[in-house]
């Protein structure tokens, strides 16, 4: 189609290649670089060829509109300097499959950038924290997750197994103080350093206390094992575990020994250290209901 309308500047090559490797979609500038003219640009969204997205921003409408392309059109329509960031961040660096329903771009704090199909941030981010993936501003696999892991602390988890270290992702939140739900980052890196399994284990403690759940004991020693928290009469065994990048072959192993030794005699509950710090309501209950159960069904 190009071809046809501006056939004297247009390098075909390097227009198909473009879009070819950037999931479709193209700025009006970048076109132009392509040797396609202001008018010519005009025309293949008249003629249907190319579909307006935002300002500024096209899609070749010969494919499907992905994800990607998604996300691709809203950072280039916040401007050259903007950058994307947080959990759409992490989707994009690979740590999470599933991409988030709202799009962060960050932007600088003095700028021109602008919001059109995401939610703009404003803020100043260290220069070793602006990447270029896939043609793409991004921030950092490490700032990337420390954001996203605010609103979803199994995003750390996950990045410390697969992806980073710890070491790295302390950097990168030491590079950039007072960002929104820093103080969060920094209790998370710190669980994660420790492997949070007491502090999981205290937690629970902590709400069954506030609720006057009554029956339960903390460390109770039963066949050479140590249950983190036992309701002895109905035999049901709590049992903690902290961050997953910290268990290697061998504890994985033990545990299950241990789970499968504990099950003979016991209902044994597993919980994570996110279990408790993200959906503590849902785990109480669980452990409530799962008590009463046993106890209705007891001989009286």
């Amino acid at each position: 189609m190009w071809n046809r309308l501006d056939a004297s500047n247009v390098q075909v090559g390097m227009l198909d290649d473009w879009l070819a490797q950037h999931d479709g979609v193209i700025t009006r500038a970048q076109a132009g670089a392509c040797g396609l003219s202001a008018d010519a640009v005009d025309r293949l969204v008249r003629a249907g060829a190319w579909m307006k997205v935002h300002r500024g921003v096209y899609f070749v409408a010969d494919r499907p509109f992905t994800t990607d392309a998604r996300i691709r059109s809203a950072v280039w329509a916040a401007g050259t300097s903007a950058m994307l960031s947080g959990e759409a961040a992490a989707f994009w660096h690979g740590v999470i499959s599933e991409p988030p329903s709202v799009i962060e771009v960050t932007g600088p704090r003095r700028g021109r950038s602008r919001a059109e199909g995401c939610r703009l941030r404003r803020r100043d981010v260290h220069s070793r924290d602006i990447i270029v993936r896939r043609g793409l501003r991004v921030t950092s696999l490490e700032l990337s997750v420390l954001e996203a892991a605010v609103g979803k602390a199994h995003i750390m988890d996950r990045a410390l197994q697969r992806h980073t270290d710890l070491e790295r992702l302390k950097r990168a939140h030491a590079r950039n103080p007072g960002r929104t739900g820093a103080q969060k980052a920094e209790r998370l890196l710190k669980a994660a350093e420790t492997g949070a399994r007491s502090e999981g284990e205290r937690l629970l403690v902590r709400e069954l206390r506030a609720r006057a759940v009554s029956g339960w004991v903390a460390n109770y020693r039963w066949g050479g094992y140590e249950l983190d928290i036992a309701f002895i009469v109905e035999m049901v065994a709590i049992e903690i575990d902290g961050w997953a990048f910290h268990t290697d072959h061998d504890a994985f192993q033990r545990d299950r020994t241990r789970q499968n030794a504990l099950s003979q005699s016991w209902t044994v509950l597993r919980y994570t250290w996110l279990d408790l710090t993200e959906r503590l309501e849902q785990v109480v209950a669980e452990i409530i209901a799962t008590v009463n159960r046993i106890r209705c069904s007891q001989p009286r």
